[in-house]
């Protein structure tokens, strides 16, 4: 159903995915649209998604090439300085052909307030939608406090001062949002990341991605520095060499710009016939291996980006009725909670000895797996966050 607000015309600009591989943001953008706003997104190819132009679902999309995925600070200074150009141009090419009332920003990086702030000068809306919070993201990164870092926090607060309206996953960004951002708690609104359904299907098991194996263990995300698929190896290393068990296979899915060093980590350890790196995989395949898990892992590192930020891959796993293991964080535990049991902060060993727990308990990993998907089902679904995304465009 239709909202009862005044309809909008809205430009949504996101850098670091192309739609609509990013989820959130497609749910964002089909949830507008169906409520009776136009909706138009900026953003870059890749990822299977290489046409310059092109209207999906009565959403139309404007592509732009980047140079590469960053690594490194001067490579992050050029794919945002060529990020910051097309979005620029393609803004006044919506502008002078579907027109815009709002831009909708989504981070990272925190730069895409310059042209929010930029159409502000001629009346148009500038909404924020704080996906992740940057600063604690480079120092996750690069492990520092330097200049770069503090940049990271003035264009954080410029952001904040430039949007008319903050959109929030959690309460913790919320948080931000109001006593680092100064934003008003009336104009933040928490929309969580809630999964659909209709796409995260439970199917049958897939058994030869077991490789022979009695189980499997599952992780699907991006493959980056701060996402611990390095403590996850140490832990498959410590499952396969100290504690014996050679009935056991892993899964990694997902890419990232530390896929190929972790590949050859594995060589290291000496444990690459007891782990698979799909890369980037369709849908499809990713259902197969998450349903085919016995026991699904979150390794993220435990540090203030994590602490701070709700993860998709746990209420995916969720979705799916698989149990899962994680390190003890703040909304790491409050999207699971009993579907997951919690291993003490970055210690690779109880993060396996959790792991075989569950893996020599199938009864319990039922009903874990129960609670998570129970709790998806009625509280977590896309379907329960849609009419707040709503609410909160209606008070723009």
């Amino acid at each position: 159903m239709a909202s009862a607000g005044k309809k909008k015309k809205i430009l949504i600009i996101v850098e670091n995915l192309p739609s609509p591989f990013d989820r959130r943001v497609w749910q964002e953008a089909t949830t507008l649209v169906d409520n009776g706003h136009q909706v138009s997104i900026i953003c870059p190819t890749g990822k299977g998604y290489d046409k310059k132009y092109e209207v999906i679902d009565g959403i139309h999309i404007y592509r732009h090439n980047l140079p590469f995925e960053a690594d490194g600070a001067l490579g992050y200074l050029a794919e945002y300085s060529v990020a910051l150009f097309w979005e620029f141009y393609l803004s006044f090419k919506v502008l002078f052909t579907r027109g815009f009332d709002v831009i909708h920003g989504c981070n990272p990086p925190d730069l895409i307030f310059l042209v929010g702030g930029f159409f502000k000068l001629f009346g148009k809306k500038f909404v924020f939608d704080h996906h992740d919070i940057n600063p604690e993201l480079y120092e996750a990164k690069f492990d520092r406090r330097d200049i770069f870092y503090k940049m990271m926090v003035l264009f954080e607060k410029l952001t904040f001062k430039t949007a008319n309206m903050s959109i929030a996953t959690n309460e913790s960004y919320k948080k931000i949002a109001i006593e680092r951002g100064g934003m008003n708690s009336d104009k933040v609104h928490i929309i969580r990341s809630g999964p659909k359904l209709d796409r995260l299907k439970i199917i049958p098991p897939v058994e030869a991605l077991k490789k022979g194996k009695d189980y499997l263990v599952g992780y699907v995300g991006v493959i980056g520095k701060q996402e611990g698929v390095d403590h996850l190896l140490r832990a498959v290393s410590y499952i396969v060499t100290e504690k014996k068990r050679h009935d056991v296979h892993f899964i990694i899915v997902g890419s990232g710009t530390e896929l190929d060093a972790l590949k050859k980590y594995a060589k290291e350890l000496s444990i690459e016939d007891y782990v698979t790196f799909t890369g980037r995989v369709p849908d499809q395949d990713l259902l197969e291996s998450l349903n085919t898990a016995d026991v699904c892992v979150n390794p993220d590192i435990a540090n203030e980006m994590n602490d701070k930020s709700t993860m998709n891959k746990i209420m995916e796993y969720m979705a799916l009725a698989k149990p899962i293991v994680q390190y003890d964080l703040i909304e790491g535990r409050f999207s699971a909670q009993k579907a997951s049991l919690y291993a003490e902060k970055n210690n690779e060993k109880d993060l396996a000895d959790k792991i075989l727990y569950l893996l020599d308990n199938p009864e319990l990993r039922k009903e874990m797996g129960e609670f998570g998907r129970n709790r998806v089902v009625n509280e977590l679904e896309w379907e329960y966050e849609a009419p707040k995304l709503i609410a909160a465009y209606d008070s723009l």
